[in-house]
Order: C-alpha cells, then structure tokens, then sequence
C-alpha cells in the first residue's frame, strides 16, 4: 500500500467519506464506530510509514511469490473468436488465490493496533485458508466462520484451515453459506472487539473495508498492467473478473480505470440463469440498492427489503450483495457486469484444463467463461487480460461430482 494507492479514484465530488458516488458509507452498531475509525487512522499512517511498506513488500517478494506472473493461453484462445487472451496467474500465490494480498496487509494492521485475535468468514474457503495461514505466520488467534454448506462442499479447505490453527464455526442459520457467514463475524466482533481484529475478506461492508481492501489488493493490476505492456507493447482491450463481492475484479479494474480504451468487464455468478431465481446477479431486475452488511449497494431483495437468497454453483460468487464500488462503476458506466450460468463457467473450466493444463477456481471459470463472449467481440488481433484469480484443487470435488468423475460420497465412479 502507498500514497498513491491510498487515494480514491472517486474521492473528488463524493458526497461523503466512504462513498464512491451514492454507495458506500457505514452503516453499522456504535459499538462498531470506535474499532472503525480506529482501523481508519492505523491504514492511513501506514501508508505512509516506510517501515509498514517494506515489510509487506518484503512478504510479497519471499512469502507470497509476487509478483505473479501473466501467461498466455493460445489453445484456448482459439475459443475465443481470434483474439490473444492472457491471464494474471494470482492462483500461483501462496495459499492458492488473490485472497492473500488483502490478508497479509490487514494482519500486519492488526499487530500495529496491538490486538491478539483476527476473525474471518469464507464461502470458498480461500480467504479463510489465508487468514488462517497469516495468523499462525504472524502469532494471532484466529477464528473463521462459514456456512454449513460451504463446509460441506469446500471440505478440503477445511481441514486446512484447521491444520494451521484455526477454529472453524459452521454457520447454521440461513442459507447456511456466505451472508450467514457474515452475519456472524459481525456478531462475534461486536463483542471481541477490544482485541479482536475482522479481516473481512472483499470490497464490501462498512468504510473503511472497501477501500482498504482494494488497496491491499490494486497490486494485482498495477504488476498486470506493466507485464502487458512489456510483453504486447500495447494495453488490452479488455480486462476480465469474476465478481463476488469483487476483491479481485477491483485489484485489477483499478489500475486500468484511467485507461479510457480498456473495457472492464465483471462477471456475476448467473446460477441457473438470471430468470430462474436461483442466482447471484445483483445487477439483474431482481437486485435494488439497499443496505447489507454495513454497505448501501446492490442486493439481491423482495419488494418489501427482504435478503433474497442466491445461488451458484461457486462458493465464492455465492453471495447476495456485490462491493459499493462496483455499483459505482457500473452505474457510471465505466464498467461492465454480465451474469454467467453454471453450465457456462463449467464448460470454461473443462476447457482450461483440456487445453493448456491449468485447473481454474470455478470463481475464475466464471472470467474465463466470460473472456470468451468478450474475445469473440474484439475479434482477430484483440487482446483480453483475465484475472485467474485461484487455482481450482479445492473445486476438484464438486467438478469431479459435475463432470461424472465421482459420486457424492467422492468415490469415483468407474
């Protein structure tokens, strides 16, 4: 993180602190305000502090392996409609995705505020992987929520997790994944506050989260965008992520938002098909701004301001609301947002591996599934830059169980 880093590419004209033009802001208990605001004033000296910027530098460089590198994918560009496709290799971090970025810096944070516990909550598990692996780097208690469901399906990350220290509370309540997941940390840090620390784990919930972890993560695309002009001599035409609640897709969006000739294009968890009603597009007719979670942004919400449930087939994308930012983005135009179907992210995963030997997350899959819509649309001597934002060992179930490979109970089925 560093000075540059530090200033919101919106800042000018915002109506208030924590807001990227209408969304944003914090809307959370007084009990929360304090350990904010506090937060707030420990991230922005350390932004300035050259001790705080080394240090994580020198963890990029021997502990997390950045910088990653860019790889091109010509077989399956050939899918693509002709034009070159290049992907941001964040799934050869330490730990297996992006989430890393965003958890080294909020865990140096936390040691510079003098707490001894972090907490965290995870759908895919990634973000609960990582924190889990900073704590026990780092000397801190550690704790991560998850949904039941998310347990069940991301089983592997849970032993992980536990391997390296971590206690991991299933969540029961709800839909049993991701929000509920959430809602607890929430609770948890109501009460732990004093010296506990939530490592809240994508650009979403009350300011200063969205801003802090876009700036842990906006080394993705300041090392992309200079990787791809020192290989093409040229920017692409487009740069592609997947969106959950859009951790990735703003670390790589935000260099490029200047870039007028860049498209940025997100891609949404489409579930069965955005007029199914099992999906997690927020920016469909079924989604309205409101407030989840600390965060005035699209959700997904019934008439009467109900959290409508989502579905897809990634954890991660599994989430009912979407980072304010890129609310902002896409209501000024400066974005693009399109929903993938889970048959869709699917067939992209296969085609990955088939072609060029690499296992996507199915979070990725979701980018990949959409780079081929966006390369068939630049064309021939178009080139697109896709953030393959994890690496797909955790998925390996739940694709095994997709494809036919294994049955429920994870034997194979030949």
């Amino acid at each position: 993180m560093n000075q540059q880093s530090q200033q919101s590419h919106h800042s000018a004209g915002r109506p208030g602190i924590g807001r990227f033009g209408a969304f944003g802001g914090r809307y959370v208990p007084e009990a929360l305000v304090a350990a904010l605001e506090e937060l707030d004033e420990h991230r922005l000296k350390a932004a300035h502090d050259p001790e705080f910027i080394g240090e994580l530098a020198q963890l990029h460089k021997s502990y997390t392996g950045r910088p990653s590198i860019i790889t091109e994918v010509p077989r399956f560009a050939e899918h693509c409609g002709g034009a070159q496709v290049v992907l941001k290799r964040e799934d050869l971090n330490h730990t297996g995705s992006h989430k890393i970025n965003n958890v080294l810096g909020q865990t140096l944070l936390t040691k510079r505020m003098g707490k001894r516990r972090v907490i965290a909550e995870t759908g895919a598990g990634q973000h609960g992987v990582a924190t889990a692996t900073a704590a026990a780097l780092m000397g801190l208690e550690c704790t991560v929520y998850m949904g039941r469901v998310d347990t069940e399906r991301q089983a592997l990350n849970v032993a992980r997790m536990k391997l390296l220290g971590a206690e991991v509370i299933p969540v029961d309540h709800g839909s049993r994944t991701l929000k509920d997941a959430v809602n607890e940390a929430f609770r948890d840090w109501v009460t732990n506050v004093d010296h506990t620390h939530y490592v809240l784990g994508t650009v979403t919930g009350p300011y200063p989260f969205p801003e802090l972890v876009r700036d842990f993560h906006r080394i993705i695309g300041v090392e992309a965008r200079q990787q791809v002009l020192d290989e093409f001599g040229r920017l692409p035409d487009a740069v592609c992520a997947c969106v959950g609640g859009g951790s990735n897709a703003m670390g790589i969006f935000h260099r490029f938002i200047d870039d007028a000739g860049v498209r940025l294009v997100g891609f949404e968890g489409g579930g069965e098909g955005a007029d199914s009603g099992r999906h997690a597009a927020r920016f469909t007719g079924q989604a309205t701004p409101g407030v989840l979670h600390g965060a005035y942004t699209y959700l997904l919400q019934d008439d009467e301001g109900q959290t409508i449930e989502s579905h897809s087939v990634s954890a991660g994308l599994d989430y009912p609301s979407v980072g304010p930012e890129h609310a902002y983005l896409r209501d000024s135009g400066r974005a693009e947002y399109y929903p993938v179907t889970d048959d869709e992210a699917m067939e992209a995963f296969r085609l990955l591996a088939q072609t060029e030997g690499i296992l996507p997350a199915i979070e990725s899959a979701h980018a990949l599934a959409g780079a081929m819509k966006i390369g068939r649309e630049v064309g021939p001597g178009g080139l697109v830059l896709v953030s393959l934002s994890g690496r797909g060992d955790k998925d390996v179930h739940t694709a095994g169980r997709w494809f036919g490979l294994l049955d429920d109970e994870g034997n194979l089925t030949e």
